[in-house]
């Protein structure tokens, strides 16, 4: 009798212990009785079950990630190229998740990798190379994205989060064409902004030189005004010399003829002892 009390107690323990189970952080689980789905969205904690009848079958619940091994593919021009990728992907519905892999990760990413090459497939095939080259990658795997998450979540009950690509390799040949036209475009802007610039610059020139010429034909009207104003007040002190000694004037300017005519110490002048140049010379000029 004391030996069956102590079976019943162990068995007692052992049934409480087989009714308790624990979903850690960052997990969820499912809930199985005899291979049938009861329950698939247990939360992180402590939960209870049937002993034996039921089974518990923990999933992951975090950001998980495929990175698959470069796949080459063809071109809308049937260039070949080499592409790396990764996938950001999660568990979204646990029952269609155990019911396509059930519950194992790796049989998952193997049914998952065909879905996200088959759309980068169609993607790539329907691009010219220089599409990819200038910049089409965010398109390209944001259209990947959304129908591979719309496949896999009908399919596998997983939710398809990012996909982006890693690199492009081109084929040495295929590189090689790719460089030689790089290198024509990249050439053919350096002669645009070349002439671009020359065309400026000329536009530059030309104003500089119409506005010097502006500055210079106002220059001259205000000097050629000077001047005039000038020679007036001199004629007008001319005049007013004149008119009160006309006879100094007259030898005042005498005076000055002969500083224009010896002033290089090389003039030569074959005058007559009378003429009127030599005035003041003679002796009717020594009186005055």
């Amino acid at each position: 009798m004391k030996i069956a009390s102590i079976v019943l107690v162990v068995l007692l323990v052992l049934f409480g212990f087989n009714s308790v189970f624990v979903v850690n952080e960052g997990q969820s689980a499912l809930l199985l009785q005899f291979g049938r789905i009861v329950r698939a969205d247990y939360a992180p904690g402590l939960h209870f079950k049937l002993p034996l009848m039921q089974q518990v079958v923990p999933l992951d619940a975090r950001l998980l990630e495929l990175d698959a091994q470069p796949e080459r593919y063809f071109t809308a021009e049937k260039k070949s190229v080499s592409v790396d990728f990764y996938v950001k992907w999660r568990i979204a519905d646990n029952a269609a998740y155990y019911r396509a892999t059930s519950g194992d990760q790796i049989q998952a990413v193997q049914r998952l990798t065909p879905i996200v090459k088959d759309a980068l497939r169609f993607e790539f095939n329907a691009r010219e190379l220089q599409d990819l080259i200038a910049g089409s990658r965010r398109d390209i795997t944001e259209r990947v994205r959304q129908s591979t998450d719309t496949a896999a979540r009908r399919s596998l009950g997983i939710a398809v989060l990012d996909v982006r690509i890693k690199r492009i390799d081109l084929p040495d040949e295929v590189s090689e064409s790719v460089y030689q036209r790089m290198r024509a475009e990249r050439l053919q802007l350096a002669n645009e902004l070349r002439y671009t610039g020359q065309e400026a610059a000329e536009r530059i020139r030309a104003d500089a030189d119409r506005q010097g010429q502006v500055l210079r034909a106002d220059a001259e009207r205000d000097a050629a005004k000077v001047r005039g104003e000038g020679d007036a007040q001199a004629a007008a002190i001319y005049a007013q010399a004149y008119g009160q000694d006309p006879e100094f004037f007259a030898f005042y300017r005498s005076l000055a003829a002969y500083k224009r005519s010896f002033q290089d110490g090389k003039g030569v002048l074959v005058l007559k002892p009378d003429a009127e140049f030599l005035r003041y010379f003679n002796d009717g000029g020594a009186k005055r």
